[in-house]
């Protein structure tokens, strides 16, 4: 098939070139005759405009890329959604790009949306991305950085006080009587998980009787924010002497909280959710909500933080004199069967095989 430029456009209809720019980029300072001649010549020549090209020429794009942690945690796709809708009714599309928790792979997708010179891009990262936003920024390029705020701050962020909900996550099991409380970690690299053990930390802290053990999932190749890791450490939980274990377990976040929840019920330890193990997840997802003993957790506004992202990106997008600004949401913790009895016949608990 031959592939038409934009000048063969314009001598068919006999037309100026920059009459057939207006026609496809600003069709309302065109007469309407002009504007149907033109339009009709570019369907009988099956003509597609090179929309890299023609972004170029305008100076923008009509492309947002978005660096998520972790696609496979329904919180980022829940952030992605929220962003994609919002996009979406601008007229805009948003890319999707997973790091996988993995810098080289986050590097790699910043360069390309960077090379790509996209309308701005999202990122949940995984470490200190000061050079690259600065790079961005030098292409008029702007950056959000999601759940994480950027210090100092070089880049607008979107981000939960992680400090606030760990401790809200902490002191609820402290309040409930809990005194031998685990934090089941993911990578320590990455700013919300310390910013929850610091929360939990802070709430110790303040109790006169409880303690904080750090857990992680061995080994270190796969101590990830994910349901096998909550596997792994669930086992070794349950594999412990009765006296040995904690009361309460604050997970990092929701799928560490699964795969515990999953191992203790697989183990042949009799252990009961909340009875002897009080469980607390963090992101308030939905397959929290309808497990088998529906998981107490700290909810973030997951839609909201893409939506609100992606109206700070757009605004400097327009201006990048603005400077970066910080949008901090407070957590709230949602009480659930984990950590709260069900006092009705029937109580939900989860046991080992009998």
């Amino acid at each position: 098939m031959k592939e038409f430029r934009v000048s063969d456009v314009a001598a068919r209809a006999e037309v100026s070139v920059g009459t057939v720019s207006n026609v496809l980029n600003r069709p309302e300072v065109v007469s309407l005759a002009t504007r149907e001649r033109v339009q009709a010549v570019i369907t009988a020549m099956n003509y597609v405009p090179n929309e890299r090209a023609r972004q170029l020429r305008a100076g923008t794009s009509s492309t947002i890329g978005f660096v998520m942690l972790d696609a496979g945690n329904p919180f980022f796709m829940e952030v992605a959604r929220g962003a994609e809708r919002s996009a979406s009714a601008l007229g805009l599309t948003v890319l999707l790009g997973n790091s996988d928790a993995d810098s080289e792979r986050e590097e790699n997708y910043l360069a390309a949306f960077e090379l790509q010179r996209v309308r701005g891009v999202l990122v949940s990262p995984t470490r200190d991305i000061s050079t690259r936003v600065r790079s961005l920024r030098e292409r008029r390029i702007p950056s959000i950085l999601i759940g994480r705020a950027h210090t100092p701050v070089e880049a607008t962020s979107v981000s939960v006080d992680d400090v606030a909900g760990g401790q809200l996550a902490v002191q609820h099991l402290v309040d409930l009587g809990r005194t031998r409380v685990a934090f089941v970690a993911g990578p320590l690299h990455i700013r919300q998980v310390t910013d929850r053990l610091a929360g939990a930390q802070a709430a110790i802290a303040g109790s006169a009787a409880a303690t904080l053990e750090l857990l992680s999932a061995p080994p270190v190749s796969i101590q990830a924010l994910s349901i096998q890791a909550g596997r792994l450490v669930g086992q070794e939980i349950a594999d412990r002497p009765k006296a040995r274990r904690p009361d309460a377990i604050f997970a990092a976040n929701d799928l560490l909280a699964l795969g515990i929840l999953e191992a203790f019920a697989m183990s042949g330890s009799a252990i009961r959710v909340p009875d002897d193990i009080a469980l607390v997840g963090y992101d308030d997802i939905m397959y929290a909500r309808s497990a088998v003993v529906p998981i107490t957790s700290v909810r973030q506004p997951s839609a909201e933080m893409g939506s609100t992202a992606i109206r700070l990106l757009l605004e400097e997008a327009s201006d990048l004199s603005i400077a970066p600004r910080e949008v901090v949401f407070q957590p709230e913790l949602i009480e659930r069967a984990s950590t709260v009895p069900v006092t009705v016949t029937g109580m939900m608990t989860v046991t080992g095989p009998s």
